[in-house]
This record gives C-alpha cells, structure tokens and sequence, in this order.
C-alpha cells in the first residue's frame, strides 16, 4: 500500500512516523517544515509531498487537522484530495471533527467511489508514538477491515461502528476530559491554598476517588505552573468542548455542567492563554 499523510502535528505526527518505521511509503503533507522534518526523520520511506495533487496515487490517505474547515479545505474542491484520489481508495479522517462534517465528507468521498472511515484519536501524542493511542473507528467497515494489518500499527483499533458513534466518542472523552481538568485546578488551587504540599497532593488524591486520568497527565504541570503548549493547546481544548456542547444540543440534550466547563474555557482564552496548554485553566 502507498500511503498520504495530510497533517502530522502532535498526534498525526506519531501516526505517520509508526507508518514510516513499519517500512510502509508514506507521502507526507504539512503545513509546517518542522513537521515535516520530524515525520521523514523516522526512515527512508517517507517523502514529501507539496499539495493534494501528490495524493493522487495512495491507496490510504490519512488526515489529522485541528479544526474542522482544515479537513474541508484539504479533501473538497476542485484543488481538495478527493479530486485527485482514485476511485477504490480509502480516507482515514483522524481529526477531532463534528459530525455533520463527518458526514458531508462521507458523502462527498462516496461520490467518488471513496472509502470513508472515520477514526478520532484517544489519550496522548506519547501514546499515539508508541502506538499505544485508542483509535475509535466507524464509517466503511469493508474498508475497516482491509486495514486489518495497518491499525496495530498506529493504534489500538476500536470499532464503534458509525460514524457519528466515532466522533462522538472522541468528542465526550474531551467533554468530560476538559471539565475534569476545570475541577482538578479548582481543586489543587484549594489543596495548595490549605498549605498542602503539591507533590504530596497529587500523591495523596491518586490514591483516592479524585484520581483521574487528568490528574497522572497534567497534575504536576499545573503545580509547577507549567502550561507550555507540548500537550494540548488550551484553544483546542476549547474548541473541542464546544463541539461536543453543540452535539448534544444537536441530540435536544441540554449539558449544563459541561455548559459551565465550556464557559471556563471560553474565559481562558479570552484572557490570551490560548496557545498555552489546556491546564492554563487553572490561571483562568
């Protein structure tokens, strides 16, 4: 199989790099030489590729982008990757999207006798470069299933089915992911406050029903005050609570805690912390 790689940042960075290191020729798109530079060190079989166009041969074609008009930009269109994919090929959609995207994407690869599999990412870019990262996948399931050999490579493969069940995974992971995070800085602030020493708070609360995935990832950064963007810029995070807020309000269902979580995040940003990693809450 010839595989493209449009977007290879945080988390389709590793994705493509496990590929490239697995023997497997990778095109490689970014829209950063950075980016770029870092995937094609991992091997010999990863080669840049300069615009959709380059696309036009792979069998695979994976996306990871961070918002959903970047997906739009790069796949629909006159200029867009399905103008260029062959008929029979198979578009893996890795981004945190909404499902209405995800769907007008399906629609639009299908007219092209496209396969379209829609496959949101868990846990962390460390995860994702041990290829330890949840992949969440639905869409084609013939097209699923002919990647049988691929996704052990990149992930740990769930299926869920549809695709609004795949974004929707992703997108309630970080709901509740992200209002987590909001109450553990309100919590450690508390603790701190108390005259409780932060290492010894994080030890203390691992060990107790406020331990959490967010507590193992980012408790220590927020004690140290540390919220360089290496993780989760907040901005993202915001924009991934919101997506999953209008979701639900989609569905007629009101969320309004998450509504508070949202509001929280909204707030940071305001404040000129987007590009800080999404702890930067806690400063909020």
């Amino acid at each position: 199989m010839l595989f493209g790689f449009i977007g290879v940042g945080a988390m389709g960075g590793p994705l493509a790099r496990n590929l490239i290191r697995a023997g497997k020729d990778v095109r490689v798109y970014s829209r950063t030489p950075q980016g770029r530079a870092k995937t094609l060190a991992a091997g010999a079989t990863g080669v840049a590729a300069q615009d959709m166009q380059d696309m036009a041969p792979c069998d695979v074609v994976f996306t990871c982008l961070p918002l959903p008009a970047h997906v739009r930009e790069k796949m629909l269109g006159p200029v867009g990757a399905y103008a260029f994919m062959r008929p029979g090929a198979i578009h893996v959609e890795l981004s945190t999207i909404d499902p209405g995207t995800a769907r007008d994407l399906a629609a639009a690869a299908g007219s092209r006798d496209i396969a379209y599999v829609q496959c949101t990412l868990g846990k962390t870019p460390a995860h994702a470069e041990r290829a330890e990262a949840p992949l969440f996948a639905g869409g084609d399931q013939r097209a699923i299933a002919a990647l049988a050999d691929v996704w052990p490579i990149i992930g740990e493969l769930n299926n869920v089915g549809g695709i609004d069940a795949a974004c929707a995974v992703k997108l309630v992971s970080n709901l509740v992911g992200m209002a987590n995070l909001a109450v553990l800085s309100e919590g450690l602030r508390i603790g701190m406050a108390a005259g409780v020493d932060g290492e010894t708070l994080l030890r203390l609360l691992a060990d107790t029903g406020a331990a959490s995935f967010q507590l193992a990832a980012r408790g220590r950064s927020m004690i140290l005050g540390d919220y360089e963007p290496a993780r989760f810029a907040l901005d993202l995070a915001l924009k991934d609570v919101r997506l999953g807020c209008d979701m639900a309000r989609a569905l007629g269902i009101d969320p309004p805690m998450l509504g508070q979580a949202l509001a929280r995040f909204t707030q940071a940003s305001a404040r000129g912390l987007g590009a800080q990693d999404c702890a930067a809450v806690h400063e909020a």
